[in-house]
């Protein structure tokens, strides 16, 4: 299986990546670099919505450029996911491939430093260092400033692969210096065509997971494997249909915040426990679990819990913003039922209460009610308070 397989609906970004790969084959040959926009750079900025997989095309290029196989040489595609340098690469294992993602709400200065510095070596191979900075948009201003004269001034056969929601994340000083891949959502038939081919999903389960995750491939895969994630994902869609009264706001706001921190306890709790044994099993701790640690270790379990708490922080809010999203999109779906758009519904499963909704409001009210679901987003990206961000957005829905 090719390393571009993963890459659902994103032919036109696949070609200017297979070009580039192409072009960095023949600059590792010797012959005379292509330039211009199928040619080698050393920087890139991968743009696109959640879902769209901007780090899976940052990791499919990263492949490429360390791909061996021989037929890539007599004109085959670079990335043939087979070869050693493909498969380490895929899996985080190459010398040569760093792959970033912060597990707290922001990447610091001080970790953008020690990446300049691993960017200023050559590669241990013969071909490419690659650099893949997963959360480009967390950077503080800062690291940025510190990401931007790595980028003005880039070492030999070193590649910055940077993802981000959108161009408007990236300092315009380093979106500037690079080139840009905006990625698109897949089709909801896309998604599901590859739940159905890669993971044997059934059809129907397939096309729900597809719709009700809008083309965010990932989650349609949780939600078509995990019976809870479409519990969650009901118990959120509940609230649209129960703010009637100032009481229900504030129990709906409350249990819309507890079902979001159920869900990241959930994701943090699986990390959690593997990371601290291991760790304490490095340090030398005695056998068994709880068993006695040497001394001076105790500062580096520490140093763990507090990354392990930002990162439980940060995978609420992530977890509470995908429930948010969810919510504006059943108000889309609402607003296209009171226009007669006759499109097809992202909650397919929830047509009744949508179509009662859409006769008991206008599709003013529709529209009032999904700019308080983005305010709250936004309020919460601010550091607002979640449950106050939420109570204020459930009486805003409440009111239409």
């Amino acid at each position: 299986m090719s390393v571009w397989d993963d890459l659902v609906g994103q032919d036109q970004v696949v070609d200017q990546l297979v070009a580039a790969a192409r072009a960095a084959r023949a600059v590792v040959a010797g012959e005379t670099p292509v330039t211009g926009a199928t040619g080698m750079t050393h920087a890139w900025l991968f743009t696109g919505p959640p879902g769209s997989g901007r780090s899976t095309a940052a990791r499919a290029f990263a492949a490429s450029l360390q791909c061996t196989a021989p037929d890539a040489d007599l004109g085959g595609v670079p990335g043939c996911g087979f070869c050693d340098g493909c498969h380490t690469a895929l899996i985080g294992s190459h010398a040569d491939v760093q792959t970033v993602r912060t597990d707290g709400l922001s990447i610091g200065v001080k970790e953008t430093r020690e990446l300049v510095r691993n960017a200023s070596m050559s590669p241990a191979g013969r071909r490419w260092q690659v650099i893949i900075l997963e959360d480009a948009d967390r950077l503080t201003e800062g690291a940025a400033n510190v990401l931007l004269k790595a980028i003005e001034e880039p070492a030999p056969r070193t590649v910055w692969l940077l993802c981000a929601p959108s161009v408007e994340d990236a300092l315009p000083t380093i979106r500037s210096r690079c080139r840009l891949l905006v990625l698109r959502t897949p089709s909801v038939g896309a998604v599901a065509d590859v739940l159905m081919r890669r993971d044997g999903i059934d059809v129907q389960v397939a096309q729900f997971a597809a719709r009700a995750a809008h083309g965010h491939i990932g989650r349609a895969r949780r939600l078509a494997q995990d019976e809870a994630a479409r519990a969650r994902r009901a118990e959120v869609l509940r609230l649209p249909l129960v703010v009637g009264d100032l009481g229900a706001c504030l129990a709906g706001a409350q249990a819309l915040v507890d079902v979001a921190a159920a869900e990241a306890k959930q994701v943090a709790e699986e990390v959690d426990v593997q990371e601290t044994e291991e760790l304490r099993a490095a340090l030398g701790a005695a056998a068994g679990v709880g068993g006695r640690m040497p001394r001076g270790t105790a500062g580096a379990m520490k140093e763990l819990e507090d990354r392990q708490k930002r990162r439980a922080t940060r995978i609420q809010r992530d977890s509470l913003d995908l429930a948010l999203v969810d919510i504006a999109g059943f108000y889309r779906d609402v607003l296209a039922v009171q226009f007669g758009a006759g499109a097809d519904l992202a909650n397919e499963d929830l047509r009744t209460g949508v179509e009662r909704l859409a006769q008991q409001s206008t599709p003013e009210a529709t529209l009032r009610r999904i700019e308080a679901v983005l305010s709250c987003r936004d309020a919460i990206e601010r550091n607002v308070a979640p449950l106050l961000a939420v109570e204020a957005m459930t009486v805003a829905l409440r009111a239409g």
